[in-house]
């Protein structure tokens, strides 16, 4: 079993209803939901473009996945993220847009924005202490001789490279594209994400997701509202 602390919208949200529609995923039923159909491309071409985000869900990542410390109970767990949704205010990003990172597409801020930076900090610092620690394995897989020295600093401290001022709020909408097909995706998700692009996000919650076994999808335990949300 594994954990992990990420911001997405309510469940009946529209964005989160689009985001599902899109990514064929459900992660607060785990329903699997009919693949998106659009002009120019083909269906087995859209299920491969959204295969990796689906198995995570609609999501930005904030505390990445960790197994839980040898002397910490779910229980716990639960209790921590309670306290820090009920002491946390919810705020907006002031406007969002479809970006494009390296090789994927995701819905990013339009602009940096301190409070983000704060708030992402704040959720990865109250739950460390849940955390284990890595193996050599997990950190093998990170692949730390490609990463930065600050990046390899956050693996060994927090776990995850891109945290602190290496975080980068972004919620995954594909997997790599090839580069000839990028410009014909971005049309795509301008559309598809059209009443959302332009306009601010509420950081109105919290979700709490697991994964029940390594390489299973992750579904949504629980999602709470910010304070004041």
């Amino acid at each position: 079993m594994r954990y992990a602390l990420y911001f997405t919208p309510p469940e009946r949200d529209p964005l989160t209803l689009a985001a599902a529609r899109w990514l064929g995923r459900d992660p607060f039923s785990g329903e699997l939901l009919p693949a998106t159909k659009a002009e120019g491309f083909d269906v087995e071409e859209l299920v491969n473009l959204t295969a990796e985000p689906r198995r995570y869900g609609f999501h930005a990542t904030l505390k990445a996945p960790f197994s839980l410390a040898a002397d910490r109970s779910e229980d716990e767990l639960i209790d921590a993220f309670e306290r820090f949704c009920r002491k946390t205010p919810a705020f907006a990003i002031p406007s969002v847009l479809i970006g494009q990172l390296d090789r994927f597409f995701a819905l990013v801020p339009e602009q940096p924005f301190l409070p983000l930076q704060t708030f992402a900090a704040g959720v990865v610092e109250a739950f460390e202490a849940y955390r284990a620690p890595l193996n050599d394995a997990d950190i093998a897989r990170r692949k730390p001789e490609a990463l930065s020295e600050a990046q390899r600093s956050n693996l060994v401290r927090w776990g995850y490279p891109y945290v602190m001022e290496e975080f980068r709020f972004h919620m995954t909408l594909t997997g790599p594209v090839e580069p000839r097909r990028a410009a014909a995706v971005r049309r795509l998700l301008d559309a598809s994400f059209a009443d959302f692009v332009g306009r601010p996000l509420s950081i109105s919650g919290l979700a709490l997701y697991v994964e029940e076994e390594h390489g299973t999808p992750f579904t949504i335990h629980s999602w709470l509202p910010l304070s004041g949300a």
